[in-house]
């Protein structure tokens, strides 16, 4: 298989970038960042962004098909690097992971008939044996499982995000955030390079969740 190109980008952003841009939340990380990816209004957004906080600042991983390019909200102090993923990584058989993810599960409603509604209703997932096997699920369909035997550690908070729609009102929100790190096993490469690594794992995607950090075993 020829494995298709993925960037992954790193950028240090310093505090004082973050304090005159106002990025307070992921929502406004998220807007700030799509600037990397220009002319592509009314597309949909298939890039990755993972966010940690550094003693000097807040590190951003971007993972996506196409290679993005320096924003100009960028300070002289920003630091910015993108590098195309060898194919070679990702002809390994296990590698330990760190995921910052949003684990939910869509409950059915349904109406005072008793017929179900369209949408349903997301809840997040907690606790380890409920985590390890929402994990299980996403592998069953994502060409990976996670090692049993391999501990699995479990960081759990929440994350804000503010924006506002398309009628001009603010949205005020939450997200459970959880940080999950153990040893996963590929059971099917194609799968795992194209559905799970390149389009992340779980929901809220656009607010900093489901980017697989991954490292050789």
């Amino acid at each position: 298989m020829i494995a298709p190109t993925c960037y992954l980008t790193r950028a240090l952003i310093d505090p004082s970038t973050i304090y005159s841009r106002g990025l307070k939340d992921t929502y406004a990380w998220h807007q700030l960042v799509w600037k990397a990816f220009p002319k592509r209004d009314g597309k949909e957004r298939d890039f990755l962004t993972r966010l940690d906080d550094k003693p000097n600042g807040t590190q951003i991983l971007i993972v996506s098909p196409t290679e993005p390019t320096r924003p100009d909200w960028l300070s002289g102090q920003d630091e910015w690097e993108t590098k195309a993923i060898p194919s070679g990584f990702f002809q390994v058989r296990r590698y330990r992971f760190q995921l910052h993810a949003n684990p939910t599960v869509k409950r059915v409603i349904r109406d005072a008939a008793g017929n179900r509604k369209k949408n349903g209703k997301r809840e997040s997932i907690k606790g380890e044996d409920g985590l390890r096997a929402w994990l299980q699920r996403k592998g069953e369909s994502g060409g990976f499982f996670v090692l049993e035997s391999a501990p699995l550690e479990i960081f759990s908070g929440v994350s804000h995000f503010s924006k506002t729609s398309k009628n001009s009102h603010p949205t005020n929100g939450t997200h459970g955030a959880v940080d999950i790190s153990g040893i996963l096993e590929v059971t099917d490469p194609v799968i795992f390079l194209t559905n799970t690594f390149s389009k992340g794992i779980g929901s809220a995607k656009a607010f900093g969740f489901g980017l697989l950090v991954l490292a050789p075993v």
